[in-house]
């Protein structure tokens, strides 16, 4: 096992080369190589519907933007009033056809997947890499946009199954089988969707990545936080929650922010799957109570508990849903 400052410098010196599946812990960032930017002129990104619209740049297999889940989360839960959330894939993995940065097959990402898991906190199981490889995360994104053309809420929560099933459960969600899954479980209309996924879904993954070029993303989680007259903050990478509050009250400044309930009741209310990590930021409870009050309400029948080599995921008990 790599200390920390080792892994750290080793890391750093992969992403040198641009590896989309190399991921900075330093800079929280999945980065892809350099892009030239085109004109975003005749492109409106301003807030309509919200005071501030957020342009999310991710990707389904970014580790990063796993990584800022617990702050994403909290920030829907406090100011989720005041702003807009437009969710754009970036295609982290065309496919494997380079070599660069010391990865030159899926193999080589498994023991990086598992220092990344320790370093945000959150868990990942890099063992997909090994036992059933994605060859690239470009279906899963296009299968998010086919979700998107039916129900945008539904899509966030599709995305958060697939995240879950390629992050914890090791699913190689290239696979139709995992994504209709996942969509029947979150209530899409599996035949539009597969329909969809096999046509129009494509064009609009391909305008997601246009739109990603004119707007110079060049890596992963990229948020353009922009108010109605088009002023604009950008938070770049896995940042701590106040980053993400102070750009939107930078464009913002009188944003109400809501008091919720901290009840783990109230939370899985909310949120149905949780991390130690995010229940610990949804809730304030320190990290190092989280998992023995989780299993708590797991003893209790509260609520069921998938365990993995890297962390757990809670989940409210099916039969008292």
């Amino acid at each position: 096992m790599l200390g920390h400052l080792d892994f750290q410098a080793q890391t750093k010196k992969k992403m040198e080369s641009n590896n989309p599946l190399m991921c900075n812990p330093e800079t929280g960032i999945c980065e892809i190589p350099t892009i030239s930017s085109n004109s975003t002129e005749g492109y409106s990104v301003f807030a309509k519907k919200k005071p501030v619209k957020i342009i999310y740049y991710t990707d389904p297999i970014c580790s990063s933007c796993w990584g800022i889940e617990p702050q994403l989360r909290k920030l829907k839960m406090e100011y989720g009033n005041n702003f807009e959330i437009d969710y754009r894939m970036g295609g982290l993995l065309p496919n494997w056809s380079y070599n660069s940065g010391g990865i030159s097959k899926p193999s080589d990402v498994a023991h990086h997947w598992d220092e990344v898991s320790a370093y945000y906190d959150m868990p990942i199981d890099g063992d997909v890499w090994l036992e059933d490889p994605l060859a690239s995360s470009y279906p899963p994104s296009i299968a998010f946009k086919a979700a998107q053309m039916q129900d945008n809420e539904k899509a966030i929560l599709f995305l958060r199954e697939i995240r879950e099933m390629v992050f914890l459960q090791k699913m190689n969600i290239t696979k139709w089988e995992h994504l209709e899954l996942a969509g029947k479980k979150v209530g899409l209309d599996v035949i539009k969707f597969e329909v969809d996924y096999e046509g129009n879904a494509k064009e609009l993954f391909e305008e997601d990545l246009k739109l990603g070029r004119e707007l110079s993303v060049r890596g992963f989680p990229t948020m353009f936080f922009t108010d109605i007259t088009g002023n604009r903050e950008m938070v770049y990478g896995s940042k701590p929650y106040n980053t993400f509050e102070n750009a939107l009250l930078k464009l913002y400044p009188n944003a109400n922010k809501t008091n919720y309930e901290k009840a783990w009741s109230s939370i899985f209310s909310q949120y149905c799957s949780l991390t130690a990590r995010e229940y610990s930021e949804l809730t304030g409870t320190p990290r190092s109570e989280c998992e023995k009050y989780l299993d708590d309400l797991v003893s209790m029948g509260k609520l069921e508990k998938l365990t993995t080599k890297q962390g757990a995921l809670w989940k409210l008990n099916s039969v008292i849903r």
